[in-house]
């Protein structure tokens, strides 16, 4: 090989390295001006983040320098994974086996992360479940653990934070309702109500609230890309979506995004508010 080709290869090389690294920090230069305010190294409290729309909040508020606490019941495998994730990010993260149903158990999730990050400033209540039925054939059961883990368990984890929040004079709450509690829906009475419940609970705490700081606000999911909406039939899926004025379904991404939105300084004047992200179902 001629000595002058090997020399104008390794200037090759360093120029294309040159480029990469030029490339990777304008990349990551874009990445935190998309940032919004108030969110870097803050700590943000989500419950039910081991999948589907909690999954999709906490990597959102890591992608915003959050350092994120959440909770599982079950699936221990896709919460470390949310872990691992999140620290990639480059934010801290646990998780805690606790049901927010029992207050002990809510309890020991808050005081876990109290341990690890030795403050509080953001919490998101989204853990959910549905027991669909018709209320002629709704057992107790039925009922009882739906209202348990969509209305008890905001109100056991926000108990717990509110103290905190009110003593630091700042911190936001987003509480996830959902379009059946604005205008209900067939074969949900249990979930139907829980969802309208959270959605009175947000109101009413968010005027309790604002005098020192600290902001309450609920978003509304429509037909979301979850679980809950994979179980749904086929041809029943068809023609929901067709009662969707934009005619698709939404991703757990955009609800988490409209929730950091919420979390962040960028909605510093806004409390008490419920914000469908339904695709216009709500109308």
């Amino acid at each position: 090989m001629d000595p002058g080709t090997g020399e104008v290869q390794v200037q090759q090389q360093s120029i294309n390295k040159r480029i990469a690294q030029a490339r990777a920090w304008v990349f990551f230069v874009d990445e935190r001006s998309l940032m919004l305010d108030g969110l870097a190294g803050k700590v943000a409290v989500v419950t039910g983040g081991s999948r589907g729309i909690g999954r999709s909040i906490a990597l959102d508020l890591a992608r915003n320098c959050v350092h994120v606490s959440f909770n599982y019941v079950n699936s221990k495998d896709a919460a470390e994974n949310v872990v691992s994730e999140i620290r990639k990010l480059g934010a801290k993260a646990i998780a805690v086996k606790a049901d927010v149903r029992n207050s002990e158990e809510a309890k020991f999730f808050v005081d876990q992360t109290r341990k690890e990050f030795e403050r509080i400033d953001f919490l998101v209540n989204n853990a959910g479940i549905l027991r669909d039925k018709t209320l002629m054939l709704m057992t107790d059961t039925d009922w009882k653990d739906v209202i348990d883990t969509n209305l008890n368990g905001p109100f056991n984890l926000t108990r717990l934070i509110i103290t905190g929040l009110l003593k630091q004079r700042s911190g936001s709450i987003v509480n996830i309702s959902s379009t059946a509690g604005m205008i209900g829906n067939a074969g949900q009475v249990n979930y139907s109500s829980s969802k309208a419940g959270v959605i009175g609970f947000t109101k009413s705490l968010a005027k309790e609230v604002a005098p020192y700081g600290v902001r309450v606000n609920a978003v509304a999911p429509g037909f979301i890309e979850t679980d809950m909406v994979k179980n749904i039939p086929g041809g029943k899926m068809k023609e929901a979506i067709q009662t969707v004025p934009m005619k698709r379904i939404g991703t757990p991404e955009e609800v988490a995004k409209v929730v950091t939105f919420l979390l962040s300084d960028a909605a510093s004047y806004i409390t008490g508010q419920v914000l469908p992200i339904d695709g216009g179902l709500a109308i």
